[in-house]
């Protein structure tokens, strides 16, 4: 059975599981880590990804790209009220798509995931020692298609073959409900770094069915930070006395600032920050946590309403509750849980790690596509409803919102025009009765119809939704017998053609790619090989001879020439060079900690 990975696509954080025999496993470096921070950066060196990006965010915050699944399937319209918490230039693209521009070169969100994707597949294939080819990746239960198109546009750029699109607290429930008995009704809390979900399941004999999902794509971690970005910008307002907009690297500086009291004032009762203002002197403020739940008060409660609606929508009260699952790492903060705690009248379950749980649910769903996990079934639902402009800019719904998938539902019109050969089309999803007031999802042509009176033609028009939730639109003359099958492209997503063109691209510069990847590793380690010889030289230098601590000298300078350059085979010859250099002074500190372990001691006892 091939492998199919398990990918949770974060705003802040990604990471990756698979299914064995025994259950999910998360995908961790060498050190242990399981999370990749969703962070893409652009330099001299190349394309930088993860923990390396974010670090130098700082110094290079026009070209370190963060949040960036705020953008997927989004046009800039939609995402202008970001536009002065973010550090980088957003442009609109083709279509009014929302992009990022980064030396002169507009990069849709589909390229800037896919990079994020890359960096986890990679990881996941070192860990597991197999290359991967298939994925099932998660989205927010209240990705709307555009936004499942741009997710699955970005797995085919990474070169995945995304099996499967599963709503975050869906998979959630999946990773909880493994191998659990008796039947339950539980509430899936999910409050991430960028959207929050919140979906009502019934668990019973290995069946998942969601009953019904509500939630926000534009509601998260990032919302609480810019509350207290906001604190900090109108304090340093105050004390320079003029309204003044702040430069990219401040901006950039200021959401870390944010960020790390945010993660501080969940286990403390206060956090400390300090800010050089130059001339103006230092910042220095403590936040009390009293102070940032005030803030983020506002955030939680829409959270609650959202917790209202769901059951609503599902038809239940929240007594019918039988637990909840946290999920996200927002769901840390003491606000949140207390506020979860008090509407459910229940003690949320926390025992799973809230940043794990969705890709080891993942993990569960792509199980049962390989056919690890063969006792387990998964009934999702759409979180919006979808249908077509009618007369007058009306919205008719075809397919109502939490409904089952995979689904189907057909309309049949007709032409108002005498020999009319073809029908505009508008496709929608929303819950609001007008047209204008719905997410227009596409239009298209139907064409080829057979000239007839007006009102003869009889055409019927089937919406499909797939069990990623995600679009497909058949159209058939009944009359005639003429089919067409129609491909929605949303109105800020990609083209078939455009996603080959940059699956091409990747393949094309691959090797380049590849060794800009290696360049950035052996330069790394580079560093920390440099770092090590520092601090022997500080510690047993003197004990080496002029000739060796010449060689030496002579190694490291190669090593640091080669660190700036572009060949990686010549930085491993160097580093090499430069250990075999610095062996004196390893075997000295060896000395040094054996000298310290047997002094005084008598032979038998080591």
């Amino acid at each position: 059975m091939s492998l199919i990975l398990g990918i949770d696509l974060g705003t802040t954080n990604s990471l990756a599981a698979y299914m064995t025999p025994a259950g999910p496993v998360v995908v961790r470096d060498a050190s242990g880590n399981a999370l990749v921070p969703s962070v893409v950066a652009f330099g001299e060196g190349g394309v930088t990804v993860g923990a390396a990006a974010r670090a130098h965010a700082v110094e290079n915050p026009l070209a370190t790209i963060y949040s960036v699944k705020r953008l997927m399937g989004k046009g800039l319209a939609d995402v202008g009220g970001d536009l002065k918490y973010l550090a980088y230039p957003v442009v609109a693209g083709r279509g009014g798509m929302a992009c990022v521009k980064v030396a002169g070169r507009e990069i849709t969100p589909q390229e800037l995931s896919a990079a994020v994707l890359r960096e986890v597949k990679a990881r996941s294939e070192a860990a597991i020692g197999a290359e991967i080819r298939q994925a099932v990746i998660t989205v927010p239960a209240y990705f709307d298609d555009s936004q499942r198109q741009a997710t699955r546009d970005a797995g085919r750029i990474a070169g995945l073959e995304v099996r499967r699109i599963v709503n975050e607290p869906t998979a959630a429930a999946l990773a909880y409900g493994l191998g659990r008995k008796g039947d339950s009704t539980i509430a899936v809390y999910d409050l991430g770094g960028g959207t929050f979900d919140i979906s009502i399941l019934r668990i019973s004999g290995g069946v998942f069915q969601v009953l019904a999902t509500d939630g926000d794509t534009h509601l998260g971690g990032d919302d609480l930070d810019m509350e207290l970005i906001e604190l900090i910008a109108s304090e340093i307002r105050d004390r320079l006395g003029r309204d003044m907009a702040f430069p990219p690297a401040t901006r950039q500086a200021m959401r870390n600032f944010a960020e790390a009291a945010k993660i501080r004032l969940s286990s403390q009762d206060q956090a400390r920050i300090e800010i050089d203002l130059g001339a103006a002197g230092r910042l220095e403020r403590t936040i009390t946590r009293e102070e940032f739940e005030a803030r983020a008060a506002k955030w939680v409660d829409h959270t609650i309403e959202h917790c209202r609606s769901a059951l609503a929508g599902a038809g239940l009260t929240a007594d019918r509750i039988d637990q909840v699952v946290m999920v996200g790492g927002c769901t840390r903060i003491p606000l949140v849980s207390r506020r979860v705690g008090e509407f459910f009248a229940r003690v949320p379950y926390t025992a799973i790690n809230p940043d794990e749980v969705v890709a080891m649910g993942a993990a569960v769903q792509a199980g049962i596509l390989a056919g690890v996990q063969r006792d387990t079934l998964l009934l999702d639902v759409i979180p919006l409803s979808l249908g077509i402009e009618t007369l007058g800019g009306a919205m008719g719904k075809l397919i109502m919102r939490n409904s089952t998938v995979p689904c189907q539902a057909s309309e049949t019109f007709t032409t108002y025009a005498a020999g009319q050969t073809s029908v505009d089309i508008h496709v929608l999803q929303g819950e609001r009765e007008l047209a204008r007031d719905c997410r227009s999802l596409g239009r298209f042509q139907l064409r080829g119809i057979p000239p007839m009176p007006a009102g003869a033609p009889r055409i019927s028009v089937t919406f499909l939704i797939d069990a990623n939730g995600i679009l497909n639109v058949s159209a058939r003359e009944l009359r005639s017998g003429r089919e067409a099958g129609v491909q929605i492209t949303p109105a800020h997503g990609l083209t078939s053609g455009e996603v080959d063109a940059m699956v091409k691209e990747s393949y094309t510069h691959a090797i380049a790619d590849l060794t800009e990847h290696r360049l950035i590793d052996l330069r790394n380690e580079a560093g920390r090989i440099l770092a090590a010889i520092d601090k022997a030289v500080a510690e047993v230098g003197a004990v080496m001879s002029p000739a060796q601590r010449a060689a030496m000298d002579e190694a490291v300078g190669d090593l640091k020439a080669k660190m700036e350059g572009g060949d990686p085979d010549a930085l491993y010859a160097a580093m090499k060079a430069a250990n075999e250099a610095a062996m004196p002074l390893t075997q000295m500190q060896m000395d040094q900690v054996l000298q310290k372990t047997v002094m005084g001691r008598k032979i038998d006892e080591v």
